[in-house]
């Protein structure tokens, strides 16, 4: 079995492992609300902050499946998106998969190297002139970078996004296209797919 097979089944261990532990809980509390001099208020709050770590985590999980058979490099990715997170330098990752992205797009800068993470993480070092598009990835190669996504129209829970948000979110309602976005507020990192925005968190079960 591979490293990245036995990380993947590890996390989903923890993942049921975890909805389980919700489940335990969310029917401990049912029964406590019998008890009228109890106040659940407390164990609702700790039940939103589990479910948004399952998420994240579920989040991480499936873009594992969603990358796999699309490029050997997600180790590189992976490693790549943790370093600009924590470094809060922004970026905009397209990892094309069945649909050709071309047509979509406005063309930026041919690339044509093998990915790295080194290259791909000098791409969006502040002050380069590429950082500011999105790379497209195909395969295991960086394609081109500086290229400019559709944006969408929408907003994600009724939070207001930013332009790489917007343009994760736009390309990926018009094609297969797995996009990631790294925020420069905030480090946070999120994939869209199929027009939908999703948080991941930043921990070594992403490798």
């Amino acid at each position: 079995m591979s490293q990245n097979v036995f990380d993947l089944s590890q996390l989903k261990l923890k993942l049921t492992e975890s909805l389980e532990n919700i489940s335990f809980d969310i029917n401990k509390g049912i029964k406590t609300l019998n008890n009228d001099s109890y106040c659940v208020l407390g164990e609702l709050k700790d039940l939103k902050d589990k479910f948004e770590e399952v998420e994240t985590m579920a989040a991480t999980f499936y873009l594992n499946n969603y990358l796999a058979p699309y490029t050997d490099k997600y180790l590189e990715i992976s490693t790549c998106i943790q370093h600009l997170s924590h470094q809060r330098h922004g970026a905009l990752i397209v990892i094309e998969r069945k649909d050709q992205v071309d047509l979509l797009i406005r063309a930026g800068t041919s690339i044509g190297a093998t990915l790295t993470q080194s290259l791909l993480e000098s791409i969006f070092y502040p002050g380069n002139p590429l950082h500011d598009g999105a790379v497209l990835i195909r395969g295991d190669k960086i394609y081109s970078a500086a290229n400019v996504l559709p944006l969408s129209g929408i907003g994600s829970g009724g939070k207001k996004l930013g332009t790489r948000h917007r343009a994760a979110i736009g390309l990926s309602e018009r094609c297969d296209a797995l996009v990631l976005v790294v925020s420069e507020e905030t480090g946070v990192i999120s994939f869209a797919i199929e027009g939908s925005l999703f948080p991941m968190s930043v921990t070594s079960s992403m490798i």
